[in-house]
C-alpha cells in the first residue's frame, strides 16, 4: 500500500455547470480512488442540480445542513439535516433547495463508470452549460 493522500474541500474545484456547487473531494484525481468518489453539494435558496441519471452508479446523498428535496423518478423526498437516501442506478433524479437558507449535502457514487463521460447522463437543460467543467457524474 502506498502513501495515503489527504484531500481538502478547499482544494476541490467547484463545478457549477449542473447547478449549485459540487466539489469532488475524494475521487480518482484527488485521492487515487478506484471504486467511487465522494463530494459536497451546496445549494443556495432556489438553486437545484438538474435532472440526470447514472447508468453505472448508485448515489448516496446525506444532508449535513439545511433541507433539500430530492426528486427521484418523479417522486419527491424531503430530506432534513441528518437524513439521507440512496438513488438507484438509472433512476432519474434532481436535487432542489426550496427553503430560504443554504443547504449542504455529502454525496458518494459507486462503482465508477468505465470512463468518466459515461457516468452521468443529463435529462434536462443545464443551468450553466457554458461553464466548461469535466464530467464528474455527480448528483
Amino acid at each position: 500500500m502506498g502513501e495515503l493522500k489527504i484531500a481538502s474541500y478547499a482544494d476541490a474545484e467547484p463545478n457549477r455547470r449542473r447547478g449549485g456547487e459540487l466539489r469532488v473531494v475524494l475521487g480518482p484525481k484527488t485521492a487515487g480512488a478506484t471504486t467511487g468518489f465522494l463530494g459536497v453539494l451546496t445549494l443556495q435558496p432556489g438553486e437545484f442540480v438538474s435532472e440526470h441519471y447514472h447508468p453505472y452508479s448508485e448515489e448516496f446523498l446525506y444532508v449535513t445542513r439545511g433541507e433539500l428535496t430530492a426528486r427521484v423518478d418523479g417522486a419527491s423526498y424531503v430530506l432534513y439535516e441528518g437524513e439521507g437516501l440512496v438513488v438507484p442506478k438509472n433512476a432519474r433524479h434532481r436535487v432542489e433547495n426550496h427553503t430560504g437558507d443554504p443547504a449542504e449535502a455529502v454525496f458518494h457514487l459507486c462503482p465508477l463508470a468505465p470512463r468518466p463521460e459515461l457516468g452521468h447522463v443529463d435529462t434536462e437543460e443545464l443551468p450553466a452549460p457554458a461553464e466548461a467543467q469535466p464530467a464528474v457524474g455527480a448528483p
